[in-house]
């Protein structure tokens, strides 16, 4: 009898030993689960806060130019528009590229560019040189783009100075015309 209420004392001691050590192991999965919750938001944060930050300034930008703007600019502006379409039909040859993605300039690398442009020419004999130096065009095209950094090419200024360095980079190593203009037809950065 001795013996069976011994055994049930250790039988019972071990239950309560086994049940606190799984309770131990249960608080600790939900510690680890909490923590792992709790960086995953962070780091999604800290990814996701760059891209609210810069379209929170360029919408505090726009708003503040469309304040700025007098209302008689308006009446001028469908004046522009006019001339803006005469211009567009006298844009010449257009010279199609394939598209670029490279990545940015910037520390993490996380940043990449995906272009495709179109060159204006300034005749169609352009064309024949253009296809033979396929390759160079590209090399220096992407030696360009992977210079710039996000902010040099997010805004208005920067892609209008990111088209004139692509136009006299090309210009510069042409013989039989110009590159007039360049213009994209996709242009996501990521």
């Amino acid at each position: 009898m001795a013996e069976e209420k011994e055994n049930n004392e250790t039988e019972e001691h071990e239950e309560k030993g086994g049940k606190s050590s799984n309770k131990i192991l249960l608080i600790i999965i939900i510690v680890v689960l909490v923590l792992i919750m709790i960086l995953g938001g962070i780091a999604a944060f800290l990814l996701l806060s760059g891209d609210e930050e810069e379209s929170a300034a360029s919408a505090k930008t726009a708003t503040q130019q469309v304040q700025a703007a007098p209302v008689q600019q308006n009446r001028s502006y469908s004046s522009a528009a006019m001339q803006q379409s005469k211009k567009l039909s006298q844009i010449g040859v257009l010279y199609p590229l394939d598209t670029f993605t490279v990545n940015l300039k910037s520390d993490n690398g996380r940043r990449y560019l995906k272009v495709t442009m179109d060159l204006e020419l300034s005749g169609q004999e352009l064309t024949a040189e253009l296809d033979n130096k396929t390759a160079v065009i590209r090399d220096r095209i992407i030696r360009i783009l992977t210079s710039k950094t996000l902010e040099e090419v997010s805004s208005r200024k920067g892609k209008d100075k990111l088209t004139q360095q692509i136009k006299d980079a090309l210009n510069s190593m042409l013989d039989d015309g110009q590159i007039l203009g360049v213009y994209f037809t996709e242009f996501v950065i990521q």
